[in-house]
């Protein structure tokens, strides 16, 4: 048995889930994949793959010795790559998770121009709100937007990102302008489902305030309930990435202007101290130098 052959079907069957598809992209008979696998587990001593009629699922083990399979194979191809003159051709593919607005906006945009740099580069992209476990899902890494990391966890800073309070013209027309964040308690506004408080926060004479909120829609998407204070449903607090291009065409009036809001920053997270592939390496720096330390969607945004 070629074990390294071995790990590199084992990952594709576990990536997609059937052993017919991974004959089907190889060329060759189902059987020549499990009887692999097979080879594998019995070398192993261990059941790497769960059958059943219906689908196929990893175990325990599985879970485990696929990461260490993928940072080998990495590792393979990259020091192969060094060796064959080709640090100019990245190769390979990149798997990440990115916040769901934020990945349509902006992200979108910069994958197409770092595939035409990088063509023989395959980015599988993860538009999802919620904390995958990189690990268990195979992740290259994933984009945060957060005040603060654990300790331990392995990341590159990409940018920062601020946060706004607007509502629509004819919404202020009607009802007219907060004064202080303390008045929100008693406006509509439209609050993101994805968080563990329905409160907005500010920073008042240096310390955090917290602002109950409620109104008359809750969304997982910021789109969403930016559309809803354009059509002067109610406030919302979002960030500029999702806000500025409104702001700037009039649809929505940055309001509170007087009270800062929290900044947050926005990381590239690797699982753990798993390596880190050059094609991997080569995107988020790209990223980085893209996005910079003022990003572009805020710059000329009048906030303060």
């Amino acid at each position: 048995m070629d074990r390294l052959t071995a790990m590199r079907t084992f990952v594709r069957v576990a990536e997609a889930g059937s052993f017919t598809a991974v004959a089907e992209q190889m060329n060759v008979a189902r059987s020549a994949i499990t009887r692999q696998i097979a080879a594998l587990e019995a070398h192993l001593g261990v059941k790497l793959i769960a059958r059943s009629t219906r689908r196929l699922s990893l175990t325990s083990a599985g879970t485990t010795y696929i990461d260490q399979c993928r940072d080998i194979l990495d590792r393979i191809d990259e020091a192969e790559g060094d060796l064959a003159g080709e640090r100019k051709t990245l190769r390979g593919a990149i798997r990440t998770s990115v916040p769901m607005t934020f990945g349509l906006m902006h992200l979108t945009p910069l994958i197409l121009e770092f595939s035409k740099v990088h063509p023989d580069i395959h980015i599988d992209l993860d538009f999802n709100d919620r904390r995958v476990n990189l690990i268990e899902e195979g992740m290259d890494f994933a984009l945060r937007i957060s005040s603060q990391l654990p300790e331990t966890t392995v990341a590159r800073h990409l940018t920062t990102c601020r946060s706004v309070v607007v509502a629509s013209p004819d919404y202020l027309r009607r009802h007219g302008e907060p004064k202080h964040p303390d008045e929100l308690t008693q406006r509509a506004c439209l609050a993101y489902s994805l968080v563990s408080r329905s409160s907005w926060p500010f920073i008042i004479d240096g310390a955090p305030h917290w602002v109950d909120i409620r109104g008359p829609i809750t969304a997982n998407n910021g789109n969403a309930l930016q559309e809803a204070a354009i059509q002067g449903m109610g406030i919302v607090y979002e960030p500029t990435f999702i806000a500025a291009e409104a702001i700037r065409q009039g649809k929505l009036v940055p309001i509170l202007k007087n009270f800062q809001t929290p900044i947050l920053d926005m990381f590239a997270v690797f699982p753990g101290n798993r390596f880190v592939p050059r094609r991997v390496r080569a995107f988020v720096d790209f990223l980085a130098a893209r996005l910079g330390p003022e990003p572009y969607w805020d710059q000329g945004l009048d906030l303060e």
